[in-house]
């Protein structure tokens, strides 16, 4: 059997010596490195053993077992752009490698972690998110409903808001710039070459942190934050769910912005606003590269003008704002940490079922972490607007030319036969 082809080795290019110093430098031990050497294993063969694999050659201990499946994984992970090519080049023979296909879908031509995102996943996900914004907005009317009596209920004392002005155009002001860093968000996503993963993961954190919300706000109903509130937020009942799903949709297709004109009361802990702005922001930084640091210092300081403007404008407590940053900041951290190495995590993935499926569902094909690699769908969609117009040129013109030829050996035909009608009584005279 000849060894892998020049596409196969350029794959996995460290030597033999490199690649047994690195075991040596991961504590394995002489034997096993010399079964290895024996059964000649080198960097190429090490990425794709398999339990049955170590034991048909020896290494028998348990220990050592795991040992070696985990720095497998781990070696695989220092090479990601490796085995889909390797099995493609592997499955022209004669051995069948379809078993390592799990192990190995991670890897691709480029370091991405999802080679081809499910489209109807991104789908599931946009609705999911849709639906998490109607629940709130239902779950506010119901807590308008139960706002305390302000005349009974007091603001509660604050120290930030007690020692901080109220100033009547911060609550817009903090809208502005959650509007800013919304539109450099989906400049982002709309540019970067992996924008379907993006977006089903800004839609699932999103639907998540306000689903969050809607059982905060009504299992407490925090009074008025500001004075300024008094008159503009007073207990309102509504006489059907008709009225209920009617103001409902108008703070969901509204988003809850001042801006659009909707006013909410209640919906205190914790603070919306607050969870958009800082959720934008660490979107922007996490999928942009390091090298645009002006970027990441210019969405930073508009997350804390816009944390800022809202205590400013004695919309909500600091309880609520401190809340909502740190919900937000940790959910955001905890499950791009889990969706990037779950799949090295063998003995945690039927816990990581129970406790996150909403993860697990939409992170199953992830293996690894996202790449800053960006693209220009506009010049994409020239391209194939180009094909598709040369095959609606091509089309008329094959079919216009095909009746041309048609009607040409038909006009051809008849000018064939009186020659040679006119032929045959010469033939037979000249015969005679």
């Amino acid at each position: 059997m000849s060894g892998p082809t020049h596409d196969a080795k350029c794959l996995i290019n460290e030597s033999p010596a490199t690649f047994f110093y690195w075991l040596e430098s991961q504590g394995v031990d002489a034997e096993t490195r010399f079964l290895f050497e024996q059964h000649m294993v080198d960097g190429f063969t090490f990425a794709m053993l398999t339990v049955n694999d170590l034991r048909e050659i020896g290494v028998t201990k348990v220990g050592i077992l795991k040992k070696l499946l985990f720095l497998i994984d781990v070696w695989r992970s220092r090479h990601q752009t490796s085995c889909c090519s390797c099995l493609d080049i592997l499955s022209g023979g004669d051995l069948d490698y379809s078993h390592y296909s799990e192990s190995c879908r991670f890897f691709s031509d480029s370091p991405i972690c999802e080679l081809k995102p499910k489209i109807w996943k991104v789908i599931i996900s946009a609705i999911y998110a849709f639906l998490s914004l109607g629940v709130n907005s239902f779950i506010m009317v119901l807590a308008h409903e139960r706002l305390p009596d302000i005349s009974q209920y007091p603001p509660l004392p604050d120290i930030l808001l007690d020692n901080l002005p109220y100033i009547p155009w911060a609550f817009e002001a903090a809208e502005m710039i959650a509007l800013c860093l919304c539109l450099i968000w989906f400049t982002v996503l709309f540019f970067h070459k992996h924008r379907l993963i993006l977006f089903r993961r800004y839609c699932s954190l999103l639907g998540t942190v306000f689903l969050l919300r809607s059982i905060t706000m009504i299992i407490t109903s925090l009074s008025v934050p500001g004075k300024h509130l008094l008159t503009e937020c007073r207990p309102f009942v509504f006489n059907s769910y008709r009225e209920k799903f009617a103001r409902a949709a108008e703070i969901w297709f509204g988003m809850g912005m001042t801006l659009r004109g909707v006013r909410t009361c209640g919906d205190y802990m914790f603070s919306g606003h607050t969870t958009v702005i800082t959720m934008l922001n660490f979107f922007i930084t996490e999928y942009t590269p390091c090298r645009l640091n002006r970027l990441h210092n210019f969405t930073w300081v508009l997350n804390v003008f816009g944390v800022f403007f809202i205590l400013a404008a004695h919309e909500h407590y600091s309880i609520d704002v401190f809340v909502a940053i740190y919900i937000t900041s940790r959910l955001f951290l905890y499950y791009h940490w889990q969706a990037n190495n779950h799949h090295l995590l063998h003995c945690d993935k039927r816990r990581a079922q129970i406790w996150f499926p909403l993860l697990t569902f939409f992170e199953s094909d992830v293996r690894g972490m996202v790449p800053h690699e960006f693209s220009n769908p506009l010049r994409q969609a020239v391209r194939l607007l180009r094909k598709r117009h040369f095959r609606w040129i091509a089309a008329p013109l094959a079919a216009v030319s095909l009746c041309f030829t048609a009607h040409s050996s038909t006009s051809v035909a008849p000018s064939v036969s009186p020659v040679t009608v006119s032929a045959s009584p010469a033939q037979n005279e000249k015969h005679e």
